[in-house]
C-alpha cells in the first residue's frame, strides 16, 4: 500500500519530532505564558515567542499563522497605546495586552502541535519516552477530542445559520442556549466514543504496539533541543546568581 511505504511516510512526517514539540510547548508555557525568570528572561521570552510562528510558516499553516499574528499585534498595540489613554481607562488595554502577549504564542504552539501531529505519531513518541498507559490513553483521547469538538462547533453554527437563528432574531440569552446545550451533549458523546475507540484499538493493552509512522530526531530537532537546554541553563544560572 502507498500509505505504508517509506516514501509516503517520509512525505507525511512533520518538520519536528513530537517529543520536541511537547518540549517546546512546556518551554513556552513556563517562560512566555508563565513569566518564569521575570525581567531577566524578557528578551529570551520574546525570542521564544517567535518559534511557533516560524514553525507555522514552515508547515504552511497560513490560517493559523495569520490568526495568531493578528492577535499578537493587537496585544502589543494595546500596550503601546496604553500610556496615552486617560488614567481611568488604562486598565483595559493593559489587561488585554498582557493576556494576549503572554498567551498567544503558547496557544499558537499548542495549535501547531495538534495540527501537525497525528495520533499515531503522538502515541509512538509517548511510548518511546516510556510513559505509562495511564497517561498515554487519556492524552491520546484528548488529542483527538479537540479537533473533533472544533468540527462539531462549526457544524452547530452552520445548522443555526440554515435555520436563520442569529442574535438579532432570538437574543443573546437564547443564542447561548441553542449553541451551548448541543455543544455540551456533543462533547459528552464525543468523549465516550473516542474512549471506546481507543480501547478497541488496544491502547490499554500491556503489549507494546507497533507503529508504521516514522518518528526520530533530525538536525532541526537537535537544534531546538539545544536551544531549549540553553534557555533552561541560563535561567538556572541567573536564578542561583552565577550570572548577573
Amino acid at each position: 500500500m502507498a500509505y505504508s511505504s517509506q516514501a509516503a511516510q517520509n512525505k507525511r512526517r512533520s518538520f519536528l519530532d513530537p517529543r520536541v514539540k511537547i518540549a517546546l510547548v512546556v518551554l513556552l508555557a513556563l517562560f512566555v505564558m508563565g513569566g518564569v525568570g521575570g525581567a531577566r528572561m524578557k528578551d529570551i521570552s520574546f525570542a521564544l515567542s517567535v518559534i511557533p510562528f516560524v514553525l507555522l510558516l514552515i508547515e504552511q499553516q497560513w490560517k493559523k499563522f495569520w490568526h495568531a499574528s493578528i492577535m499578537l499585534i493587537i496585544g502589543y498595540g494595546c500596550l503601546l497605546v496604553m500610556p496615552y489613554l486617560p488614567y481611568m481607562l488604562r486598565f483595559i488595554p493593559l489587561m488585554c495586552g498582557y493576556i494576549l502577549t503572554r498567551f498567544v504564542a503558547t496557544v499558537a504552539m499548542g495549535d501547531y502541535v495538534i495540527a501537525t501531529t497525528s495520533v499515531s505519531e503522538f502515541i509512538s513518541a509517548m511510548e518511546n519516552m516510556y510513559m505509562p498507559q495511564a497517561i498515554i490513553v487519556p492524552m491520546s483521547v484528548m488529542f483527538r477530542m479537540f479537533p473533533t469538538i472544533a468540527s462539531e462547533w462549526k457544524s452547530i453554527c452552520r445548522a443555526m445559520d440554515m435555520r436563520n437563528i442569529h442574535i438579532q432574531t432570538v437574543g443573546i440569552e437564547n443564542i447561548l442556549e441553542y449553541q451551548l446545550i448541543p455543544m455540551m451533549s456533543s462533547s459528552v458523546r464525543i468523549g465516550e466514543e473516542l474512549s471506546a475507540a481507543a480501547l478497541i484499538r488496544g491502547l490499554g493493552s500491556p503489549v507494546r504496539r507497533t507503529n508504521i509512522c516514522q518518528i526520530g530526531f533530525r538536525a532541526q530537532d537537535w537544534l531546538l533541543l539545544l536551544v531549549s537546554l540553553a534557555v533552561i541553563c541560563f535561567w538556572l544560572l541567573t536564578s542561583f546568581g552565577v550570572l548577573a
